[in-house]
């Protein structure tokens, strides 16, 4: 039987990831409380949460909300930082804390849509433009063969025009005929 802190701290794991479009791995281990409280700061600035988790805790939310796929994020201490929004903004968020404030933390994977990115999969998404680009760039590449239909249906229709502005500019300075 759990003790009631353990259902409560479960009842704050549960909430943070159903609520969660992504959870994102880090070994915590050895590393300063000044640091991981710079991190949680950090992390909050952007709509993120940032927690240390009991692997218990954490298997039972995830098998409670069908999230199974987070399960494979643990192994030995673990802390979790939960993203709302974009999981890619989110992950590209703590990636790029990590690098730029040489930090300790080793993010050790992602988990969402169903699926858990790890190694060269988490750099290829942190490498990815961010959804507006990519919306922009899917938009250009469907409106490129309808601009391109347009085109070459204008084009016999612009040339015919340009033909007769021509032939009306020679019959405007050829003499009159009477």
């Amino acid at each position: 039987m759990p003790s009631a802190r353990n259902v409560k701290l479960q009842d704050a794991i549960s909430e943070k990831l159903g609520k969660s479009k992504v959870a994102i791995a880090t070994d915590f281990a050895g590393i300063p409380t000044a640091t991981l409280t710079e991190l949680r700061r950090h992390l909050r600035a952007h709509g993120m949460d940032y927690k240390v988790v009991k692997n218990t805790l954490l298997m039972r939310s995830a098998d409670a909300l069908g999230k199974a796929e987070v399960k494979e994020l643990l192994a030995g201490p673990t802390g979790v930082a939960f993203g709302y929004d974009d999981p890619i903004a989110a992950i590209k968020t703590i990636t790029d804390y990590v690098r730029t404030n040489r930090s300790p933390i080793n993010v050790r994977g992602a988990a969402f849509e169903g699926r858990v990115f790890r190694g060269d999969q988490l750099v290829a998404l942190t490498q990815l433009p961010p959804k507006p680009v990519l919306v922009a760039q899917l938009l250009g590449q469907l409106n490129a063969p309808i601009a391109r239909l347009v085109n070459a249906l204008n084009s016999p229709l612009a040339g015919l025009a340009i033909v007769l502005q021509q032939r009306a500019k020679q019959l405007e300075g050829a003499p009159q005929q009477g």
